[in-house]
Order: C-alpha cells, then sequence, then structure tokens
C-alpha cells in the first residue's frame, strides 16, 4: 500500500468521523425543539376542575 493511499484514506475517515458528529448534533437539536413544543403543548392544555363530576360528563337526556 502506498503512503499516499493511507493518509488519503485517515483523511477521508477524519471527513466521515466529523459528519458523523456534526448529523448526530443536529439530531440532538433537533430533538431538543421538538421536546420543548411538546412541553409547550402540554402546559397549555388547561387543567380539570377540582371537582371530580364536573367536565367529565356530558348529559345526553336533557
Amino acid at each position: 500500500m502506498d503512503v499516499s493511499q493511507v493518509t488519503s484514506l485517515a483523511s477521508g475517515l477524519d471527513n466521515l468521523d466529523l459528519k458523523s458528529q456534526v448529523n448526530t448534533l443536529v439530531l440532538k437539536k433537533a430533538l431538543d425543539n421538538q421536546e420543548s413544543a411538546a412541553s409547550n403543548i402540554l402546559a397549555s392544555i388547561p387543567q380539570l376542575p377540582a371537582n371530580p363530576a364536573i367536565g367529565r360528563n356530558i348529559n345526553t337526556t336533557a
């Protein structure tokens, strides 16, 4: 194996590793953004009343 091939292979592997790390960081940022959005949606859901009989049943005979 020629020395230039070894250096070329090492450089290619370094580039592949860097791309993999960048892709992982982008994925982590996207997951963090989705987690934040989901938390905001869950926080915006109104709380149920203290009385368990209020707001959970529909009177269909009235």
